[in-house]
Parts: C-alpha cells; structure tokens; sequence
C-alpha cells in the first residue's frame, strides 16, 4: 500500500489559479476594504491578513436562463393547494432572491461574500501603485544570513523529508534490476518445459525437474520487495549565505503643547503606511522611535504616542539625536536607513536654521528617503520655508502639508508614487 502525502500549500478544494482570478476581477472592492482595515492597526501590526467583505450584488456573474414569455408547464412534487391553470403572485423580494440583505418585513436576505486575505495579499493590495524612490541602492546594502536551500538528493535523512517520486523511482528500478535475470532464465525455462511436456509427457523426471527450478524462480521474484529502505530518497537542503536586505526606519513626533491628540493620531496613521510599505521591500526591518519638545528621547512605541510630558519646541534635539543612533547602531554601510517626521511646524525661529544645516550636511547624506509632513490648517511656518531649502538640494527628501485625516492617503501616494506617474505629474 502506498501513502501519498499532499504538501501543497494550497488546501484541500482550494485552487491558487481560480484564487488569483477571483482577486483580480474584484480589485477594486478589495482595495477599498483594505484601505479602511489599516485605520485600526498598530504601527507593527502586519503579522495577518485581513477579512474583507464583498457585497453579493457585485458577486454575481452572469448565466443563460430561459427568456420570459412562452407557455410553461411545471409538475412539482408534494402540490396540495395549487391544480392547473392556477396563477401565482411573484415573490415580494423582486425575482425571488430576497433582495441584496436589508432591512424589510418580507423575502430573505443574504449576508455579504466575506473571505480572508494573506498578509502578502494585504500588501499587495494596498500598495499596488507605489514603489519605493532610490531602491536601487539598496541592493549595495545587504548582510549576510544562512540560509536553507535544496542541495539535490540523499540517501539519509527525517521522514517529513521523503522525496516521494525520487523514492518510488529508484524502488522501481531496483525491481526491474533484481528480477530481469530470474525473469529471462524463467522464460527459457517455461519453452523447455512446454516442449518436454509434447514429447514425454507430465510424469518424466526431467518435467518434474524443470517444474521444480521455475517454483524456485517464480518464489524468488515474489520476494523481492516493492520498497526497500535503500530506494528511500530525501531532500537534502544545506545552509549557505545569502544577501538580505535590512532597513531602519526612524519615526520622529513633535510633541510638544501645540500638538494635540488628533494631530498625533493623523502622525500614528502616517507612520503605519510607511511601515507597512517598507516591508514589502525588506526582509528585515528595526522600528527607532524619538519624541521631542524641547528635548529628544527614545522612546517605545507605546510610549510614543500616549506618553503626556509636553514643553516648547526645539526640533534640532530630535536630528541630534537620529544622527547619534545612526552612527552608534545603523551605519549606513549595513543599513537602508528611512526617516518620517510629522510636526505642526512651529519651532524656535534660532532653530530652524540649525535643522537645516544638520539635514543638508550629516544626515541626508546617508539616508535612503526621508518624508517631512507638517500637520497644520495654518500657514506655514519658518520650518517649513527651512526644509523647502533641504528638498531642492535633494530629490530624496520630500515634504507635504496635511491638513485632515482624508489627506493622508492622497499625499502618502503622492510621496511614494511610481517614477513613471511621477514623472507625468
């Protein structure tokens, strides 16, 4: 008895082909639902996918049915009310189907086509028309992992690592190689023995003499076995280096007395997209958090966003401190290093300057991409006419102004949108 083993990734009655055209002819419907998934999300929080829900109304698919019109004649089984000739209303629910699930007093409803995403999916879907500007340095950045790769075959190994197909091929080799002999020496056998059965008949010695030695062949190949632990094959897999790819990304708050919850919570959901967006770029990605007023702390996330200190604003102590842990742990060498800076603008005026000058010379330098946004419904302030000075030395520093929430998606596309599109904007 044979026991086949199915290891696909794809589960049972799941086909992957039928999954990708199902994904991509509501591509539309999935992106919206993806979209409105991430307000409730921590910043790290991209371990799973997500549930999303498609109205049935945009699920159906068209068929052949049967026009209107003609004369029908139906026999349907356990009639005790109806006879022929009789009329029957429609069904108050239009066509019968109950209408699309809301709330009436007649028909039934349907609930909406609910399935589960992947976490590649997830991304996938929500980042489908960015990219990431300056990428093509990040392949001179890389460190080097160990990583399991297959090595071809042998003959030692753990049963989860079976080659099925290489196993059953060698068993039958074997087989053909062990019973070719007996089988051919059996034939020739079998012809002799026909002959002497013609000319001597059944009781001669020399009959009985061949009939014993073709028992004794046939006997020999019914033991040879049809698997034998020598034909069991295994993967072999060996660790070998390879590159991987690693990122920093450096999340940088004002928190000072003018930045209140809502402009933080509009920072939090700014964060959370370039996270996730990192991540499909890099297989390693470390998270640095740094809050400041007058003073820059490193902080953890939690802290980061619901800490409550508060004070003046002194930016330049929070692009001392982000060079500092640069040079101390993220040398740009090993590191794709990437800086998000959300503020309301305001700053000393003697500071500003400062930040400047700390930008254009140290830190620019030896960053990957670094995105300002100034959370504001007032007119700039002398930060921001500062950092414009910044973004038209380097193409890799970019700055936008958000006013509301239904900004940040819009201007997050718009920093990170494709060359192409940006090129014909």
């Amino acid at each position: 008895m044979i026991h086949m083993i199915d290891r696909r990734l794809n589960g049972k009655n799941k086909s992957a082909i039928n999954r990708e055209r199902f994904l991509r002819r509501f591509k539309g419907q999935i992106k919206e639902a993806v979209t409105r998934a991430v307000n409730g999300r921590s910043i790290t929080d991209i371990e799973r996918g997500e549930k999303v829900s498609i109205p049935v109304k945009d699920i159906n698919e068209p068929g052949f049915a049967h026009a209107s019109g003609g004369i029908w004649e139906r026999v349907f089984p356990g009639n005790d009310r109806y006879s022929r000739g009789d009329e029957i209303d429609r069904p108050s629910g239009g066509d019968g189907a109950g209408g699309d699930g809301g709330a009436g007093n007649g028909g039934d409803g349907e609930d909406d086509f609910v399935f589960e995403l992947s976490k590649e999916e997830f991304l996938e879907f929500f980042f489908d028309d960015l990219e990431l500007p300056n990428l093509v340095k990040t392949q001179l950045k890389q460190s080097m992992v160990m990583k399991p790769v297959r090595a071809g075959f042998t003959s030692d190994g753990t049963p989860t690592n079976i080659h099925v197909l290489r196993s059953l091929r060698a068993a039958l080799g074997r087989r053909i190689a062990l019973s070719a002999g007996p089988l051919e020496e059996l034939n020739t056998l079998q012809e002799q023995l026909d002959e002497l059965l013609e000319t001597q008949g059944e009781r001669s010695q020399e009959v009985q003499t061949l009939q014993a030695i073709i028992r004794e062949l046939k006997a020999k190949l019914v033991c040879i076995p049809y698997i034998d632990p020598f034909d069991l094959k295994y993967t072999n897999r060996v660790r070998v280096p390879k590159p991987t790819t690693q990122a920093v990304m450096f999340c940088i708050m004002d928190v000072s007395g003018s930045m209140d919850e809502a402009k933080k919570d509009i920072a939090k959901r700014f964060f959370i997209l370039l996270y996730l967006f990192l991540v499909r770029a890099y297989e390693k990605i470390e998270v640095v958090f740094i809050r400041h007023h007058t003073q820059a702390t490193e902080v953890n996330e939690h802290d980061f966003f619901h800490a409550r200190d508060t004070g003046g604003t002194v930016v330049s102590s929070a692009l001392k401190l982000a060079k500092r842990i640069i040079d101390e742990r993220y040398p740009d060498a090993d590191w794709n290093i990437y800086v998000a800076q959300a503020s309301d603008g305001d700053n000393w005026d003697s500071d500003s300057p400062q930040c400047r000058q700390l930008l254009s010379t140290e830190i620019m330098p030896l960053l990957q991409y670094y995105a300002y946004v100034e959370i504001t419904e007032g007119e700039p302030q002398n930060l921001w006419f500062e950092y414009e000075k910044v973004a038209e030395q380097n193409t890799h520093f970019t700055m936008r102004r958000i006013r509301n929430p239904s900004e940040i998606w819009p201007i997050f596309k718009e920093l990170f949108k494709k060359v192409s599109a940006r090129g014909g904007a």
